[in-house]
């Protein structure tokens, strides 16, 4: 048999795979995260039924979405499994902002990036008018689900 030189190539896949993970509906908490409606959510609410004639104790679950602050409700039984989405928070300086609304801002390692855009909330006004005086800021920016948003500001340390 004649040996075939097969040449394989892997495409790495991020549809979402590392974005969230599963976890039982029972184990989940109030003030944790899920994934309803297809939103990450602050999980607010949550009370359980009691089991039925034909088995499973139910879960409703009122959650906040991380970027919109909407409302979602959902109800799954106890034992199914729920998405919950992986939430990062990180600081960043933030140096400045543009005529177009974009942020820049550097991380701990000294690289910048200005694709964010100043929200258009109490934070993002508090961000402009602490820049306007020229104060050193640290901006906290929570990223999920391919979203990012910044969501605190504190003094920088001098």
């Amino acid at each position: 048999m004649a040996e075939v030189d097969h040449e394989e190539t892997f495409e790495s896949a991020d549809a979402g795979a590392s974005q969230t993970f599963p976890q039982q509906c029972s184990a989940l908490r109030k003030n944790g995260h899920v994934v309803l409606k297809g939103r990450p959510c602050k999980i607010v609410e949550m009370s359980t039924s009691k089991t039925g004639k034909h088995g499973h104790a139910k879960v409703h679950l009122v959650g906040i979405d991380l970027f919109t602050g909407k409302k979602y409700e959902d109800i799954c039984p106890s034992t199914h499994n729920m998405s919950v989405p992986v939430v990062i928070r990180k600081d960043y300086e933030c140096i400045n902002k543009d005529d177009d609304g974009f942020l820049s801002l550097m991380d701990d390692n000294g690289e910048t990036r200005e694709d964010l855009k100043c929200p258009d909330n109490e934070i993002g006004k508090e961000i402009c008018e602490r820049l306007q005086k020229g104060e050193a800021i640290q901006v906290t920016v929570m990223k999920s689900m391919g979203e990012e948003t910044p969501v605190g500001i504190k003094s920088s340390k001098d």
